[in-house]
């Protein structure tokens, strides 16, 4: 698995940042990510792919222990849909 401090740290190596510096980087963009799906706007990466945000209905769920039917409560979801290009790479 890789982490955002691992992310952090090969671009911090690859750009001469400090460790620091190669944090802050990472922290912002997932920051302005985050700011435009709370926005309810399309995030696009071209070659990487799109974050959208998702509405999904209040529906009926059951209680796997009970067999109980329950109301599952409205949500917004973030969806992400892989470019071409990440598919093709991914695929070789």
């Amino acid at each position: 698995m890789t982490t955002a401090t691992e992310i952090a740290d090969k671009l911090a190596a690859e750009h001469n940042l400090t460790k620091s510096q190669g944090k802050a980087l990472v922290d912002g963009v997932l920051k302005a990510i985050t700011d435009a799906a709370v926005a309810g706007e399309e995030i696009s990466l071209p070659g990487f792919g799109k974050f959208k945000v998702k509405a999904t209905p209040e529906r009926d769920g059951r209680n796997p222990s009970t067999g109980a039917t329950i109301k599952i409560a409205a949500a917004n979801k973030l969806t992400f849909a892989p470019a071409k290009a990440l598919k093709d790479t991914l695929n070789k």
